[in-house]
């Protein structure tokens, strides 16, 4: 089986090494108001705890949460007890999600009390990333909120090993960068807007996450064409790129991805097919 132990490479200049693949974890804590073509049903604390013992054993280091998933960062504390030391943990603030709505709070009060809670939640003292989980106006955001200021505070008190923005612009993208040390962009086959994020992360070793890598199991190509390897050559030919979300809860699944990401990146071919997400 290929796996992705050898593969692992900086974040950026975050310090933090990652592997080429993370595991998003919004199927492990909400089923409502999320962009799947198919319905799915949360898995119990004996499949997480399968789901994230392949994840380990195919060298997957890098987990991807946030309060607005619903009860993932509840849930991953006590999966994770014993284990701290390997994982890198991505968390967020500035969305919540209650009772099936979003709503935002880019304060730098709300920002600090939203990290603390994580901590708790995540039974950790320390977060390896947070970022600012955009809800569009990236910007205003930037220049206006205290939401980054915050974050570097509590980078200098140890609470956090670095930060930066989930956002949904180029120009958000590129100011996060310049002002913090990783950026989650959306990049795969149906939306390359944002490439000149990861241009700037390429030639300015900053840290740079894929978000919706495979269009969340929208995408659709050509028969005899895996989506997964048509996803993960554009991604992973880009120097900027460290790590791409995947956010399967099929063990399958996750292994092909990894798979077809371990010949991708290490420049094998292979003619096995499989469905992505």
């Amino acid at each position: 089986m290929r796996d992705l132990h050898s593969l692992h490479r900086p974040l950026g200049s975050t310090g933090l090494s990652v592997s080429p693949l993370g595991l998003g974890t919004v199927k492990l804590g909400r089923d409502q108001g999320v962009k799947y073509p198919n319905g799915f049903t949360i898995p119990d604390d004996q499949q997480a705890l399968q789901l994230l013992g392949l994840a380990r054993e195919l060298g997957i280091n890098l987990l991807d949460t946030a309060p607005a998933y619903g009860s993932s960062e509840q849930r991953l504390g006590p999966l994770l007890r014993g284990q701290r030391q390997d994982w890198v943990i991505v968390s967020k603030v500035g969305e919540e999600f209650d009772n099936g709505l979003s709503h935002f709070d880019f304060s730098a009060a709300h920002t600090r009390r939203s990290v603390e809670r994580s901590l708790k939640r995540l039974e950790t003292d320390y977060i390896d990333l947070v970022l600012v989980h955009s809800n569009g106006d990236d910007l205003s955001i930037l220049r206006e909120e205290g939401v980054y200021e915050t974050l570097a505070e509590l980078k200098q008190a140890g609470l956090i090993r670095g930060f930066g923005f989930s956002g949904k612009t180029v120009e958000g993208g590129l100011l996060a960068l310049e002002r913090g040390d990783c950026a989650m962009v959306t990049y795969n086959l149906g939306e390359q807007q944002e490439r000149a994020v990861l241009d700037y992360a390429a030639t300015h070793a900053k840290g740079v996450l894929i978000k919706k890598a495979l269009a969340s199991g929208h995408v659709c190509l050509g028969s005899g064409i895996d989506p997964v390897r048509a996803s993960f050559e554009l991604i992973f030919a880009h120097p900027g790129v460290g790590s791409a979300i995947v956010g399967t809860i099929n063990p399958l699944h996750l292994a092909h991805n990894v798979a077809v990401a371990a010949e991708v990146i290490g420049g094998t071919k292979s003619g096995n097919t499989g469905s992505a997400q």
